[in-house]
């Protein structure tokens, strides 16, 4: 018999709640201190500044407010663990969104008005809500799993830009860690390959012979901020091996093929 469908992950949606809600509170209070030198150099994004970066952050929350302010769409189409691969359509209007945003207002009232809207969107939608979305109708609960990629993903790419030591919620962390890790699992289904990203997800992937017990002929593990920057695309198989970061043993185990998930 063919094994059974795994069912979907589920998250505790209070918990996405708050930790959304503190990952950007985090930003916030890191970018209101921000110098004009740190704000000019360079993100490691393609052309944006640390400022265009920090306006894309805000953009994130006040985009999630705004979407709540619209009438409801009628039936999800996308699932959190699809969304990883349907960004890619939406960078270059993503691009000019935040730019569009740190022409609208300074900085620190771009993230004032962004949290006050969500905050208000929040308070007043379940998570069962559809919004209408450009990368297409999700509910809010899963959405919001997504925000946890965003938040953790630019917190750590405003980190390592500006020299900032911006702290990472630990459900953020744990929610972004296991949404990219089902991703891997959704892309490349099957069973030869165990990943491991202690202490947040283990998933198995990649066709081949499937291990019954004991330790899998082939596992990767890694941690998980390596983990997200293998799956977002800052940083390269081979060097993460080579840093050793990355273990991976036995013949099935290199996923350079499969990374990064989203860029």
């Amino acid at each position: 018999m063919p094994p059974a469908k795994k069912k979907p992950r589920t998250y505790d949606q209070a918990k996405i709640r708050a930790a959304v809600t503190a990952q950007f509170g985090h930003v916030a209070r890191a970018v209101g201190e921000l110098t004009p030198e740190q704000l000019a150099r360079p993100s490691g994004l393609g052309e944006w500044s640390v400022a265009e970066l920090a306006a894309h952050v805000a953009w994130i929350a006040d985009s999630l407010g705004r979407g709540l302010a619209r009438p409801p769409a009628a039936v999800a189409e996308l699932t959190a663990v699809e969304w990883p691969f349907a960004t890619a359509s939406l960078a270059g209007k993503i691009s000019e969104a935040a730019r569009e945003t740190l022409t609208g207002a300074p900085l620190p009232e771009l993230y004032e008005r962004a949290g006050a809207r969500l905050a208000a969107g929040l308070e007043a939608n379940p998570g069962s809500r559809v919004l209408d979305l450009w990368i297409g109708d999700m509910t809010l609960a899963d959405f919001l799993v997504t925000r946890t990629v965003e938040l953790v993903v630019h917190t750590d790419d405003l980190n390592r830009a500006a020299g900032l030591g911006i702290p990472v919620e630990r459900q953020a962390l744990a929610a972004c860690t296991r949404l990219l890790a089902d991703a891997l699992a959704l892309k490349a289904p099957g069973g030869s390959v165990e990943v491991r990203v202690p202490p947040f997800a283990v998933v198995q992937c990649v066709e081949g012979p499937r291990h019954t017990r004991g330790t899998p002929p082939n596992v990767v593990e890694t941690d998980p901020l390596t983990w997200i920057r293998l799956a977002t695309g800052r940083t390269g198989w081979a060097a993460e091996l080579d840093a050793a970061r990355v273990s991976a043993s036995g013949e099935r185990a290199d996923l350079s093929g499969l990374l990064p998930l989203m860029g």
